[in-house]
């Protein structure tokens, strides 16, 4: 079966495509959120970097079963292109993952790439795949969870008082949607702050400014329909920005909350911020979001200062672990 282009604008497709990633997902990450449909299409729309999504269907059925999506970089990590790759379970060992694979080493290549990055479940199908591959294995994501019913009572407002102690001189912002204009340049920097963060060898940070974060953040979201609740820490005396949570919610799964950013800047490091903002999210999300029953976050491994804040809060860690992995473009074409 020919390896066709697949329009992320066509909704049948990516109807059909989220099929498959949501097969994928009952067999690779069973005790994970569900797939939502919105947040997908979101993402497949309305790419911040150039993408495209390239598909092989079932000769029998017509159903997809295979599909990736490749992000090719415009500012930084201009050297790699970035592939998502599905295989429906009942499809696999057939070598359509193999040949997916290969094709977008190709598209890669014609782009100018030379390293392809992804990224499996530890003990998945799709880990054996790149080991068989030959991908190099990089950092590896612990996800956890936080069961917001599981919070002993009180415990929220306790851990926020002791932030707020220590984080005398600081006062808390929100806002719900877009970032307001005077905030821009400020929230900015705070997303530059992840620049410190672990990550993988070889892999560049993005660097923000204002605009960006207007265009890639702000209007993208709003273009894909995604709900995000944002919450900020700022210095009295200068007016920075010092710190930042924010998390997105799924009207396909209301129960469900995602962690988006949580950061604080280097200069301001040291005065609990991170647990402040955290624990005020958590107090206005059980008014605005009465129905989120729990939120998931991510953080590498070896993060263990964002970790033992999360496990403050009470978060379990949920496995599958995730891990990165990237191959040279040039040992799959030719």
């Amino acid at each position: 079966m020919r390896i066709v282009r697949g329009d992320a604008s066509d909704r049948p497709t990516t109807q059909a495509c989220f099929e498959a990633v949501r097969a994928a997902g009952e067999a690779d990450d069973p005790f994970g959120p569900p797939w939502s449909l919105q947040r997908l299409r979101g993402w497949l729309e309305y790419p911040t970097d150039p993408a495209e999504i390239w598909i092989w269907h079932d000769e029998a059925t017509g159903a997809v079963a295979g599909w990736y999506y490749l992000i090719l970089p415009e500012r930084e990590n201009r050297d790699r292109a970035y592939l998502y790759l599905t295989v429906r379970p009942s499809s696999r060992r057939r070598g359509i993952g193999t040949a997916l694979l290969r094709h977008a080493a190709g598209r890669s290549a014609d782009a100018g790439r030379s390293v392809l990055g992804s990224g499996a479940f530890q003990g998945s199908a799709g880990a054996a795949f790149a080991t068989r591959v030959g991908a190099t294995a990089g950092l590896v994501e612990a996800r956890r969870v936080q069961v917001l019913g599981k919070i002993p009572a009180g415990r929220v407002a306790q851990l926020r008082e002791q932030a707020a102690r220590a984080a005398a001189g600081y006062s808390l912002v929100s806002w719900d949607g877009r970032t307001p204009e005077e905030y821009l340049a400020r929230y900015a920097e705070v997303e530059n702050a992840m620049g410190d963060a672990p990550h993988d060898v070889g892999e560049e940070h993005s660097v923000w400014d204002a605009d960006r974060v207007r265009e890639q953040i702000d209007d993208a979201r709003e273009r894909a329909g995604r709900h995000m609740y944002t919450l900020a820490a700022l210095h009295d005396a200068s007016g920075a920005m010092a710190a930042v949570t924010a998390v997105e919610t799924d009207p396909d799964n209301p129960a469900w909350g995602h962690q988006q950013i949580t950061a604080v800047t280097r200069l301001h490091r040291g005065h609990r911020l991170g647990l402040l903002v955290k624990t005020a999210m958590l107090d206005w999300l059980a008014e605005a979001e009465p129905q989120l029953e729990r939120i998931v976050t991510g953080n590498a491994a070896v993060n263990q200062h964002m970790i033992s804040i999360n496990e403050e809060l009470g978060y379990e860690l949920l496995e599958p672990l995730s891990q990165s992995y990237e191959v040279a473009v040039a040992d799959l074409v030719g």
